[in-house]
């Protein structure tokens, strides 16, 4: 009888495709649902208060890496929407998270759909720093769907 090896999952090793192109991150946080509630009380009960499911929501997506150059194609799809005037519609993109195993292949794939960005703040500028400035892009989305 030969045994399965599972390994535990390592959280440096991922991937990050916003619409169909790869993309190098140091960090992504904000992968989450939460179910929102309702307190429904019942008439005639005092000592306890029902729970009723409302919905689902999402906590936005944060993604820091080193400041990339105005030319890329996910800069200028961000730009184009946060520093836009909305008189051209925002076109939202999908976000594929993988995280991968030894070999390169995703273990776990988190997909945010009709994501766009919200929020484009650069780190502070130190002149006693030695250190890469880093960006920092959050987005909010539809769904996360977890594979």
């Amino acid at each position: 009888m030969s045994k399965q090896k599972w390994e535990l999952p390592v959280a440096f090793y991922f991937q990050v495709k916003i619409g169909n192109e790869e993309f190098a991150f140091k960090e992504v946080t904000g992968l989450s649902a939460e179910i929102e509630t309702e307190p429904v009380k019942e008439g005639g009960v005092n000592d306890f208060t029902y729970l009723l499911p409302k919905q689902i929501k999402h906590g936005n997506l944060n993604m820091k890496r080193a400041l990339n150059p105005i030319n890329r194609n996910d800069v200028v799809w961000i730009k184009k929407i946060l520093e836009g005037d909305f008189s051209q519609p925002i076109v939202p993109r999908d976000i594929i998270v993988n995280l991968l195993g030894q070999d390169g292949t995703p273990i776990y794939t988190w997909t945010c759909t009709q994501a766009y960005p919200v929020k484009w703040e650069v780190g502070g500028l130190d002149s006693q720093a030695n250190s890469i400035l880093i960006e920092t892009i959050e987005f909010a989305y539809t769904t996360l769907k977890r594979s």
